[in-house]
């Protein structure tokens, strides 16, 4: 049909961890790589959860080139994926905060369970660190201004109706219907000319890329120095603990 399906299947929460944003790059590349190929869905293969984000462990006591290493792997997830020549459907079928919101908003459309005990956000501020500029552009490029400055600064997470309701997701339906929606979605953006639609993509998205790119060691420095700092390591393991107390 064209289209590959890409599950993330790394429990229990799918965190992007340095491996998983590797393989993440790489599979994306191939599909890329594959003129069969012209469309993917994103989704994930652990109940509940579509990604719980960058995995917090990578950012935690490690040395400044881990966390340079750890953070260009990041933007080069958001890059390819952004900036992606595929059509890019996201399957949400659990709570996708933070980076895993992030992949969501950087696929083409956005189709989530209507379960409001699933939710959806960048919940960056909770944990006491700041989302990159290129985070907030993406969001504000879905949500608007308004809702992306409130949600950025409380680090919002929204429960599938109300991130519907903010245009934050395109769709809710059944979980049961999930997959299907997924495949008629990505029928109805393939049945056009790839290369108009391609064209229109990159003009809608270019600036925000080439925004990235253009600072990209700047932005590397920026969070290694941010996040090696004392109150933030300090902030990190608290949260750390906290998880671990729940899992108890």
């Amino acid at each position: 049909t064209g289209v590959a399906t890409m599950k993330f299947k790394s429990p229990p929460v799918n965190s992007l961890s340095l491996d998983l944003l590797t393989e993440f790059c790489i599979s994306l590349e191939k599909l890329e790589n594959d003129r069969a190929c012209r469309g993917v869905i994103l989704t994930s293969a652990v109940p509940k959860i579509f990604s719980s984000g960058l995995d917090i462990t990578e950012m935690y006591g490690k040395s400044p080139e881990h966390y340079a290493e750890f953070w260009r792997a990041v933007q080069e997830m958001w890059l390819r994926l952004y900036g992606s020549n595929m059509v890019t459907v996201a399957a949400i079928n659990g709570s996708s905060p933070a980076g895993g919101c992030l992949i969501a908003l950087s696929c083409d459309y956005r189709i989530m369970v209507e379960n409001p005990k699933f939710s959806i956000g960048l919940n960056e501020a909770q944990l006491g660190i700041v989302a990159p500029f290129w985070f907030k552009d993406t969001f504000v490029n879905v949500v608007g201004h308004r809702v992306a400055e409130s949600s950025l600064q409380l680090g919002s997470l929204h429960p599938a109706p109300q991130a519907h309701r903010f245009g934050l997701v395109d769709e809710l339906v059944p979980e049961e219907r999930l997959q299907e929606k997924a495949a008629a979605v990505m029928a109805q953006w393939l049945a056009l000319p790839d290369h108009a639609r391609q064209l229109t993509k990159s003009m809608m998205r270019k600036a925000v890329l080439d925004r990235l790119v253009a600072h990209r060691e700047e932005d590397i420095q920026n969070f290694i120095s941010f996040i090696s700092k004392e109150s933030i390591q300090k902030s990190l393991r608290m949260y750390m603990e906290m998880l671990k107390k729940k899992k108890s």
